[in-house]
C-alpha cells in the first residue's frame, strides 16, 4: 500500500528543477560576491587605498556591472533560442522543430483560438491582440529583461569604469562616451560569445550523442537523423 505524499514533498516534486537551479543561483552569487569582495579590495590595497566592507561592496557599481553583464548574455541566450528555433532547423537535434514545422504553426498545432482545449490558459482563445501577445509572450519578456540588464550593464559600467579612472586621477566619461567604449564592448562581446557558442554546440552535438533520461536528449536509441525527438 503506497502512501501519499505530504505537500511539501509534493511541491519539491513538481518545482525541482526551479528550486535547485534558484538555489545554485543564490549560492553562486554568494561566492562571486565573496570572491568579488576580495579582489576588490586586493586592488585597492595596491593602490594605498583603505579596503571596504562586505557590504559596501555590494554596493559598489563594481560588483553591479559583473552581475548585470552575466544576466544580460544569457537572456539574449534564452531570447535568441526561442526566437531563432521558430524557424531555423538543425537536422538530428532535439533542440529543433520537426523540418517541415519551420515558422509559427496555425493555431490548430498550437491549440490555440477556436482550437483552444478546456485547459488551455485563458488568452490562448482570448483572439486579437491578446491572443496575438501571448502567443510571443515567452520570448518578448526574455528580449525586455535582456534590454533591461544591457541597459543596466551600462549605467553600472560606466560608473565603475569611472570610479577607476578616478582613482587613477583620470577623466570620467560621459555615458554615451562610454557606449562606445572598448570596456563596454568588451564586457558585452566576451559574454556572447560564450552564450552562442554552447547553444550553437549543443545544437549539434545532441545530433550524435545521448543522455539517457534526459529531455534535452533524443532516446539512446534514436537515429542520428531524427528532429525534434525527445528522451
Amino acid at each position: 500500500m503506497t502512501r501519499d505524499r505530504s505537500p511539501a514533498r509534493n511541491v519539491l516534486r513538481d518545482n525541482g528543477l526551479t528550486l535547485a537551479f534558484g538555489a545554485g543561483f543564490l549560492l553562486s552569487l554568494a561566492g562571486q560576491a565573496i570572491a568579488g569582495h576580495a579582489d576588490f579590495n586586493n586592488r585597492l590595497i595596491a593602490e594605498e587605498l583603505h579596503p571596504l566592507g562586505f557590504g559596501g561592496y555590494l554596493m559598489t557599481s563594481d560588483f553591479a556591472v559583473d552581475v548585470m553583464e552575466n544576466w544580460q548574455s544569457e537572456y539574449l541566450q534564452f531570447f535568441l533560442y526561442i526566437f531563432g528555433t521558430v524557424w531555423l532547423l538543425q537536422r538530428g537535434s532535439p533542440e529543433s522543430k520537426e523540418l517541415h514545422k519551420a515558422g509559427p504553426e496555425s493555431d490548430a498545432e498550437q491549440k490555440a483560438g477556436e482550437h483552444a482545449e478546456p485547459a488551455s490558459p485563458r488568452w490562448a482563445s482570448a483572439g486579437g491582440a491578446r491572443q496575438a501577445w501571448y502567443s510571443r509572450s515567452l520570448g518578448t519578456l526574455m528580449c525586455a529583461l535582456f534590454l533591461l540588464s544591457w541597459f543596466a550593464q551600462s549605467i553600472t559600467g560606466v560608473a565603475a569604469y569611472n570610479e577607476e579612472h578616478l582613482r587613477q586621477l583620470q577623466a570620467p566619461i560621459g555615458w554615451f562616451d562610454y557606449l562606445g567604449a572598448a570596456d563596454f564592448w568588451s564586457r558585452t562581446l566576451q559574454n556572447w560569445q560564450s552564450e552562442l557558442l554552447a547553444v550553437g554546440s549543443m545544437a549539434i552535438f545532441s545530433v550524435y550523442l545521448r543522455q539517457s533520461g534526459s529531455p534535452e536528449s533524443k532516446p539512446v536509441g534514436s537515429a542520428h537523423g531524427a528532429t525534434g525527438v525527445e528522451g
